[in-house]
Parts: C-alpha cells; sequence; structure tokens
C-alpha cells in the first residue's frame, strides 16, 4: 500500500483546527483533483474526482466513511470505491505542544486491486506521498485564511 504523512505546526487553539475539521464540506474540495462531493449523512459522503497518474487518466467516485471522530484532535476515514471493496484510509490528527501551537498531521494510505493495481501500485507509492503533502499543506493554510478572516470580522 502506499501511504504519505505530512505535519504542520500551526499557532492557534486546537478547537480552531477541529472546527474547520469536523465539517467534511471545509476539506473535501480541498482534495486534488476534486470535481463534487454529496453528503449522505454525518458518516458518510460520495465525492467524485479526476486522477492524472502518469499515463493513466481516470475520474472515479468515492465512498467516504468517517471512522472515528474523537473531538478535538482526530478524524479517521476510510474510502472505497463505489461497488468495490476499501482502497484505502486517512486520518487528520492534532495535538497541542508545550508553547501551545498544533501539530496537525494528515496520513493518506491507498492501494489499487485487481490487474490494474499491479500496475497502478507502484505508481501510486511515488504519487500519495505527494498528494497527502499538498492535501495537508491546503487545509492548513485553508485554517489559517478562515481563522485571519475571523479575526478581522
Amino acid at each position: 500500500m502506499a501511504h504519505g504523512s505530512h505535519q504542520v505546526r500551526l499557532e492557534m487553539p486546537i478547537e480552531r483546527i477541529w472546527d474547520f475539521i469536523s465539517d467534511i464540506n471545509n476539506w473535501a474540495p480541498l482534495v486534488p483533483g476534486y470535481l463534487e462531493h454529496e453528503i449522505i449523512n454525518q458518516e458518510q459522503s460520495i465525492w467524485k474526482l479526476h486522477g492524472d497518474i502518469g499515463m493513466i487518466k481516470k475520474t472515479v467516485n468515492l465512498k467516504v466513511d468517517i471512522i472515528k471522530w474523537h473531538k478535538p484532535t482526530h478524524i479517521a476515514f476510510r474510502l472505497t470505491r463505489l461497488n468495490e471493496s476499501a482502497i484505502g484510509t486517512g486520518y487528520f490528527k492534532a495535538k497541542t505542544l508545550a508553547d501551545l501551537s498544533v501539530e496537525m498531521s494528515g496520513y493518506l494510505n491507498i492501494s489499487a486491486k485487481g490487474m490494474l493495481g499491479q500496475m497502478v501500485n507502484p505508481i501510486l507509492n511515488t504519487f500519495v506521498p505527494v498528494v497527502g503533502k499538498e492535501f495537508t499543506e491546503k487545509v492548513a493554510t485553508k485554517i489559517l485564511e478562515r481563522d485571519r478572516e475571523r479575526l478581522i470580522v
């Protein structure tokens, strides 16, 4: 399985990070390749993404199941292609540090199954860490933007 994790440090209370992360509508559009999403209920949503991995370009629908909500530190999710088995997992974790800043970690773990998986998984090994880092940094940037707007108002 291809995986990637990335950490960023944010200078704000952990509750502000949770306020953002706890609403999927805030961070789903930040996923690389995002086209649209639909909320089914508090724990489930369907995301439409366009992937461009080397020579393979494909639009996929993923079911995202939130499998853990642990306020204010942890949200974990499972990714499943519609009508197929799970293809990955991910999470956001936040930890308050000694100086009251927060370390936010993003993690993504993905694998392709079947005959296509044999060809795609080696590519995913280099692709997923980059996507994980990009996604985590986009989320952090958006949290900071939202926090600045809150201070202005």
